[in-house]
């Protein structure tokens, strides 16, 4: 990775509470770039240094509770050359994939997305018979599933071992390994050249983003197009997405260093949408350059407007962290004061995301416990603080006061479901965008 030194985990927080330790030594575990991924400009500015943590998806199992974890800097730099934000300190993709235990189909809403999700891409290519789907970061195969049920073949890249061995049993066949520029030539002397190539909520995490590239480049027909959908800035700082930094996710993006980035390695952005998923997010449709399709008004119009907000500039980054401070200040002392009331708390949520926002709060000490739709995630432990997860069913047994809606995005779902909670005399805290407690009947 060019442009990088070793740096060794922050210490900060590890003498406040007991780890899991990672088996691999510091200086392999994390490394720090001096340069934007995207343009190659030196010396990033630092525009926003969150809580140290640990890796987000750490939940570790009860065998694990004796050990250390290791806690790693989690700060959001920018790009003064292109306006890309992104992460400097890179966590090993081993560490962080080897055992990973999110599964796309268990996120509320996201198998019927990635249905409509395969007519939209339809709609952008000429279908041969025959024709080759390669998804990045394929998870367990719920697109490839929609691909495969149109008639196409499909192939699956993804580094996390045990998710790809289940999902080429379940019949989409996934290579259990990180894609690069030269796993991309393989497959097309293998398979030959794709007509589709996706990667959701993928490229984000990458950090050779040129080698990313080139392999499209090299895996793309000529006629083929590369669909990508990841996180957009823009509703990062809007709605203020905390939850969605975290050590995964290196890149945050936006249309116009998107645009300049595949121009410069012979890619051409040909389309850009906002959609909904995730809080919001961004979909762009490319093309090798000088393709067979013209470029969407739509390009233009989304940097425009992100040029008109700002959100290539650090002003937008320090509004973002005083909002989510005060946030912070109204949601600590409201939990401070129910704890010296002997109010029960629960969280509801254990996702990578979860990580960061426990952190970033403060609230090791202020939850008993953690629910999660996730079955993986039951009996295990959140990462540094050690919160147990346990299934939903246990908040009737326990029946929790309040209940912390860590999944925010997903309040209104959550407490559709669990009405009887509610009816029951339980409340709901919802942190964000704006602190609101939700009783009995809808009553604050």
């Amino acid at each position: 990775m060019g442009g990088e030194t070793h740096i060794e985990p922050s210490k900060s927080l590890e003498t406040v509470m007991p780890r899991a330790s990672l088996v691999v030594e510091a200086s392999t575990i994390i490394s720090r770039r001096e340069n934007c991924r995207l343009c190659g400009e030196p010396n990033p500015e630092r525009v926003w240094r969150l809580a140290p943590t640990p890796i987000g998806d750490a939940y570790i199992p009860t065998e694990g509770l004796g050990e250390t974890q290791g806690v790693y800097p989690l700060e959001l730099f920018l790009c003064r050359r292109c306006g890309h934000a992104q992460l400097l300190d890179v966590v090993s993709p081993e560490v962080l994939y080897g055992n990973f235990l999110y599964v796309t189909s268990i996120s509320l809403g996201l198998v019927d997305h990635f249905h409509r999700y395969a007519d939209d891409v339809l709609q952008h290519v000429h279908l041969a018979e025959g024709a080759l789907a390669v998804d990045i970061g394929s998870n367990d195969g719920t697109l490839l599933r929609s691909f495969q049920e149109r008639g196409l073949r499909v192939l699956g890249v993804d580094p996390a071992r045990e998710i790809s061995r289940k999902a080429t049993l379940s019949g989409v066949e996934t290579l259990a390994a990180l894609f690069t520029a030269e796993l991309a030539r393989q497959i097309t002397r293998e398979r030959g050249p794709a007509t589709i190539v996706t990667a959701n909520n993928t490229f984000a995490n990458v950090d050779d983003v040129a080698d990313f590239a080139e392999g499209i480049r090299n895996l793309l027909a000529p006629d083929g197009v590369f669909v990508c959908e990841t996180g957009y800035l823009a509703d990062l700082i809007h709605e203020g997405l905390i939850d969605n930094i975290y050590h995964e996710h290196l890149g945050y993006f936006s249309v116009k260093p998107l645009d300049a980035f595949f121009r410069r390695h012979h890619l051409e952005l040909i389309n850009a949408q906002h959609v909904s998923t995730k809080g919001g997010s961004l979909r762009v449709i490319v093309q090798r350059a000088g393709g067979p399709r013209p470029v969407s008004p739509s390009v233009r119009h989304l940097i425009d407007a992100e040029i008109h907000r700002g959100i290539d500039r650090p002003d937008a980054f320090k509004e973002l962290a005083a909002r989510i401070d005060r946030v912070k200040d109204r949601l600590t002392g409201l939990l401070r004061d129910l704890k010296v009331h002997g109010k029960m708390l629960a969280g509801y949520g254990a996702s990578v995301g979860v990580t960061t926002l426990l952190y970033y709060f403060g609230l090791g000490d202020s939850l008993d416990f953690l629910i999660d739709d996730n079955p993986a995630k039951h009996g295990r432990f959140s990462p540094g603080y050690h919160l147990p997860v346990l299934p939903p069913a246990v908040l009737y047994h326990r029946k929790p006061d309040y209940l912390l809606l860590l999944a925010w995005r997903y309040a209104e779902p959550i407490m559709k479901r669990h009405q009887a909670y509610l009816d029951h005399g339980g409340r709901f805290i919802i942190p964000l965008p704006e602190l609101q407690v939700v009783g009995p009947r809808g009553e604050p």
